[in-house]
């Protein structure tokens, strides 16, 4: 596309979804009391006043209702009368937008049936195996019934598939996870999501995989981004609403599920660039880094690995000295450097590849060192 229609696309995505989340966001602040959605402060979180759940719910009509516009414009006109309302270049694409529609809307179906999850979790809480269970039933039917699978480059017909599905599975219920610990800070889980989502957009946007920019897969990230961003005018700190479990659900499995439908790199070991298929483990470095840290922690202290607690990536900045925003700036920052590694692995061979995967490894080993220190007692 060219620059005009970039911009074009880029806009059109981002301010729809992001102008109906802040308008939405602010209803919530409202009759999320009245629902009883009220995170109340304890000894395990940051916050010290009772502040709204239920930010969620406008993140995920900040992503759905706009879809929802546009899938009724084209199930009521036909091409011809759609073209005069579009820009140029979206025209071509109308008819793959209508293939698509099944697809888009099982997923987003998955993802408001794990919204209405944590929903549910956030007003009476819910026992973990079952919110488990949920996830994983949820992960496996869209995975084993749509196709929609990792790249696991292993060339024995069944096999290959079994594992595929089951790394798939895994790699969404994993997401949904790290975005729900990461949601322990005003701004934090929010902002890197939309960190996240833009910067596997623009890979989508640049990559030479596919025949052509992948815009399905990148407009649906966008029209994240843009909820993201409208739900972060209220979130960001001193935070005015949370997006509570319902949030991080929901937008934990539609990033793992986009990452899923993009074309990061050829179905073989042999295709050029092959290895870009690691794109999004650059992106979601620092959401699993936090989950993998966490998780050991606990087991290390003989607790539950579902046990909340002050153990986060977030927390530990702070009691090195950090402010609640400087540890959330720190992060996003982390968030970014590692993520823009994921543009250039389509643009280098196997030894740039495995230098930029040095790279997000060596930040995050640089963050994990400095972190084991607590202030006042590092050397001198």
């Amino acid at each position: 596309m060219s620059t005009e229609s970039t911009i074009w696309f880029v806009t059109g995505s981002v301010l729809p979804s992001l102008v109906v989340a802040w308008l939405l966001t602010f209803l919530m602040r409202r009759v999320a009391p009245m629902w009883g959605l009220v995170d109340q402060p304890n000894h395990r979180k940051v916050h010290v006043t009772p502040v709204p759940l239920g930010g969620g719910v406008a993140i995920a009509l900040g992503v759905v209702l706009p879809f929802a516009v546009g899938t009724l414009l084209l199930l009521l006109f036909n091409d011809v009368s759609l073209e005069k309302l579009l820009p140029g270049f979206a025209a071509p694409h109308l008819g793959g937008l209508r293939e698509r529609l099944s697809g888009l809307w099982i997923m987003l179906g998955g993802a408001l049936v794990l919204m209405a999850l944590g929903l549910l979790d956030d007003r009476r809480g819910v026992d973990w195996r079952i919110r488990l269970f949920v996830q994983f039933a949820v992960a496996t039917a869209c995975v084993a019934t749509q196709g929609w699978q990792l790249t696991a480059f292993i060339n024995v017909p069944r096999l290959g598939s079994v594992i595929s599905i089951g790394l798939s599975v895994i790699w969404v219920v994993a997401l949904i996870n790290s975005f729900n610990m990461l949601d322990n800070m005003d701004g934090l889980s929010s902002g890197v999501a939309a960190i996240a989502a833009s910067i596997l957009a623009t890979v989508m946007l640049i990559s030479p995989a596919a025949p052509r920019p992948q815009l399905f897969v990148a407009g649906f990230l966008l029209v994240l981004v843009g909820a993201l961003l409208g739900f972060l005018c209220h979130n960001r700190p001193p935070a005015k609403i949370f997006m509570g479990d319902a949030g991080s659900y929901f937008v934990g499995f539609s990033i793992a599920i986009a990452t899923l439908l993009a074309t990061f790199a050829g179905y073989s070991t042999t295709s050029p660039g092959a290895h870009a298929v690691l794109a999004p483990l650059c992106v979601m470095a620092v959401p699993l880094y936090d989950m993998t840290t966490v998780i050991w922690i606990r087991l290390r202290e003989g607790r539950s690995p579902f046990e909340a607690d002050k153990n986060h990536f977030s927390h530990r900045l702070v009691e090195l000295g950090l402010s609640k925003t400087q540890a959330v700036l720190t992060i996003y920052l982390t968030t970014a450097t590692c993520g823009l590694g994921a543009l250039l692995l389509h643009q280098v061979d196997l030894f740039g590849a495995f230098v930029v995967l040095l790279l997000v490894t060596f930040v995050l080993l640089l963050i994990a060192i400095l972190e084991s220190t607590r202030r006042g007692n590092g050397p001198r």
